[in-house]
């Protein structure tokens, strides 16, 4: 049986995960389990999954598991992970949002032979890091967002100088083709016309922050420089990623929307016992309308950040996750409205307090978390508060 290990298995990523491994039991054990607040749910995964070693972020909802939970090792946090998961793991899926799923990232990939990662801010923030992580601990890494698995899945044979394009497709998200001069709801920012996504990467979808940061991802994965990247809005969201090389091949990944397509075979590379995904077939009416187009910059402002990227790792990756970060927390708890979002960023990443760590490479994770902090204080401080004005 394959040894599985899944940080933050109550999102949609983990939960996903974890109903592909269901369909098989017989080839997998789930040794670790991770989660942030929602303890109730977690009892039910560990329960049906017969789980030994949980690690639960919240202070206050770990203290009520482990109370609850004495038979189970319930830790706090991943620093004592060496002694209580023996050897390796044969698959992880890192799948914390946010900045906090940096640590839990950089902390497992010793104690794993593969690791899938979901987590689009520890790759922007500390893709150095955990590249030296993984070659260190001889771990292989995959990566699961549709678009770049999608990429990975027909460059990994190529060398990188017979690319020409890659082009990466957006849906456009909610307001693609309506009127957003009203007052935006919450309820209407976080309702994606295809997927089934957390808030926060709805609100990234929305704004088109998603992409910008899949640019990012992706020029540090496969080591591709940023000129050679592309956004296509695409409404369907059946076109993930598009290949051109240069002897002419143009190379089109689709597939449905639906996440356990990449999460599914990034479990079962290798493996001849493949539970195979039950996928829709080939819909003609998709292909015969596939209405890609360009972004509209005045509609999605955000776009013009790919300017202010840099060709090489530095902290103002970091600085770009922050303030976005704290623009859409502030967004989702009423105290701006969803077009500041857009319009701060692009605004906030050209003060010298923080243009200036274009020419700063991140040192080490402490170095990250501090910068992190400072951001996102600064970003709170200078932000209208108030969406009334």
């Amino acid at each position: 049986m394959k040894k599985i290990i899944i940080l933050g298995s109550t999102g949609s990523i983990g939960k996903q995960t974890l109903e592909i491994l269901k369909k098989d039991k017989k080839n997998f054990k789930v040794i670790l389990l991770s989660t942030d607040k929602n303890i109730r749910l977690l009892t039910k995964q560990i329960k049906e999954f017969n789980v030994k070693n949980v690690v639960v972020s919240n202070k206050k909802k770990y203290e009520i598991l482990k109370k609850k939970l004495k038979k189970i090792n319930v830790l706090p946090d991943f620093k004592e992970i060496d002694k209580n998961i023996k050897g390796k793991a044969d698959y992880t899926m890192s799948a914390i949002s946010g900045f906090e799923g940096l640590t839990p990232t950089l902390k497992i990939i010793k104690k794993t032979k593969r690791i899938a990662i979901a987590n689009k801010e520890s790759i922007i923030c500390g893709w150095g890091l955990i590249q030296k992580e993984i070659k260190k601990n001889k771990t292989e890494f995959i990566p699961v967002d549709s678009e770049h698995f999608s990429i990975w899945s027909v460059i990994k044979d190529f060398d990188r100088s017979e690319i020409e394009k890659i082009i990466l497709t957006a849906s456009g998200g909610p307001f693609l083709n309506k009127n957003t001069k009203n007052k935006i709801k919450i309820k209407d920012a976080i309702n994606h016309p295809n997927w089934q996504m957390g808030k926060k990467i709805s609100i990234d979808s929305a704004t088109l922050m998603n992409k910008i940061f899949e640019i990012i991802e992706a020029k540090k994965i496969f080591n591709i420089e940023l000129k050679k990247f592309d956004i296509l809005i695409h409404p369907k969201s059946y076109i993930h990623a598009i290949v051109k090389f240069k002897n002419g091949l143009i190379k089109i990944i689709a597939h449905d929307t639906n996440m356990r397509i990449p999460i599914s075979n990034s479990i079962y590379i290798g493996s001849k016992n493949q539970n195979f995904i039950k996928s829709k077939k080939v819909d003609l009416n998709i292909l015969n309308s596939l209405n890609l187009q360009r972004v509209n910059i005045k509609k999605f402002p955000v776009i013009k950040l790919l300017k202010k990227i840099t060709k090489e790792n530095s902290l103002f990756d970091t600085v770009l996750v922050s303030v976005n970060d704290e623009l859409v927390n502030l967004f989702l708890q009423n105290k701006i409205n969803f077009f500041k979002i857009s319009s701060k960023i692009c605004y906030l990443i050209n003060l010298p307090f923080f243009s200036k760590f274009k020419h700063q490479k991140p040192k080490n994770l402490a170095q990250i978390e501090k910068l992190n902090e400072f951001v996102r204080l600064k970003t709170r401080t200078l932000s209208v508060i108030s969406d009334k004005k």
